[in-house]
């Protein structure tokens, strides 16, 4: 890491208007999830407006001390939904977070994220190919894009999802995908490199006659549904399986369950994908649905994303056993989800807080359901 300097700030020139506008009023920060944690006002998300204008305004230098508070964040969103004048808290830290990888301003276990996936095409760095039933498929009109999480570190829910397709027999193939971009486009990395991801994902999804493209990873589908039409056209449609699954409800076994769900931020206050896995989880017979108090739009972020997790992986913890220990004031047998990277850091929450609560996606359980 460089010696502390002033650095050129680029991609946060046209973000001057949503700085000026805040008002320092600190509601954000009664929503942010990391500012829970440290109770240190550097990390709330005023406090990185700030240090952002600061460094854009050369009135500061970068140092250790600003990325650290600038990295703080899992970009979950919530501080904008509580933002009395509207600021894109999240457009303003991932413009200066470019700012700093571009000054090389960066942390190492993201620079490792990020060889990893520019050697291997997925952030784990994985070399061995993993296959699945239907990937070899010539054409078919759906296409599962599973993402990398789902893929090299929780098969089951690939499996589970490739189940239910065949089971509502759907005419589908499972994508022979390389990471949507997500991962280093949160941390700062240039979009040239994103954009090189989205060209060689479309092109093999085009090739294939996909018409509708279908998704299990919260994160890929904001990506897909979000950002990739900002660079350039998509020709298919965009849907997560919760979507699917809520159009097309197939009829479920009984579970005699306490059930809870937590929303992830990239389906939730990205997306706005709230009603469809509650349809869902109310279809099946005989569970007990209940609501964390924090739920849909003011739902608690599980504390994995954002590059948190890699750099902070004690406060990511700390966050999930947060969140984990509100389901379990429920008395809810299943914490439900709808995101493989969800599941991983409330899982890592459990196993701190030493929960008994089944952690699970949901369409794990509805496979098993039909």
């Amino acid at each position: 890491m460089p010696q502390a300097k002033k650095i050129e700030t680029k991609s946060t020139w046209d973000l001057e208007k949503e700085m000026m506008t805040c008002t320092y009023c600190g509601f954000c920060k009664s929503v942010c999830p990391v500012f829970d944690v440290s109770n240190w006002e550097g990390v709330g998300p005023r406090g990185k407006v700030i240090l952002a204008y600061g460094l854009r305004e050369k009135e500061i230098p970068a140092d250790e001390s600003v990325l650290e508070r600038i990295y703080q964040c899992t970009t979950c969103k919530n501080c904008e939904r509580r933002c009395p004048s509207d600021i894109k808290v999240v457009d303003i830290v991932e413009s200066i977070r470019k700012d700093l990888v571009a000054n090389d301003f960066m942390y190492a276990s993201h620079r490792a994220v990020v060889d990893k996936l520019l050697q291997t095409g997925n952030p784990y760095g994985e070399t061995k190919k993993v296959t699945y039933r239907h990937q070899d498929k010539k054409k078919a009109k759906v296409g599962y894009f599973v993402g990398c999480t789902a893929r090299y570190r929780f098969p089951s829910i690939t499996n589970s999802t490739i189940s239910i397709l065949e089971k509502l027999g759907e005419d589908f193939l499972v994508l022979d995908e390389v990471c949507c971009g997500s991962t280093i486009q949160r941390i700062g990395w240039p979009d040239d490199a994103v954009k090189k991801l989205l060209e060689k994902n479309i092109k093999h999804i085009e090739e294939k006659g996909v018409e509708k493209v279908v998704f299990t990873c919260a994160g890929c589908y904001k990506m897909f549904k979000k950002v990739y039409p900002k660079y350039t056209k998509l020709n298919f449609e965009v849907k997560h399986m919760t979507e699917e699954l809520a159009e097309n409800l197939p009829k479920l076994k009984p579970l005699r369950k306490k059930i809870t769900y937590h929303d992830p931020c990239h389906l939730g206050r990205y997306c706005g994908i709230y009603d469809e896995p509650r349809k869902i989880l109310k279809s099946i017979p005989e569970a007990e649905f209940a609501e964390m108090e924090q739920n849909k739009a003011t739902a608690m972020c599980c504390g994995g994303g954002g590059g948190l997790r890699s750099a902070f992986p004690e406060y990511a913890k700390e966050i999930a056993a947060r969140r984990v220990a509100q389901a379990e004031s429920l008395k809810a047998d299943m914490l439900l989800t709808s995101c493989p990277f969800c599941v991983t850091n409330l899982s890592s929450g459990k196993d701190k807080k030493g929960a008994k609560i089944d952690i699970k996606d949901l369409v794990e359980v509805v496979d098993q359901l039909i």
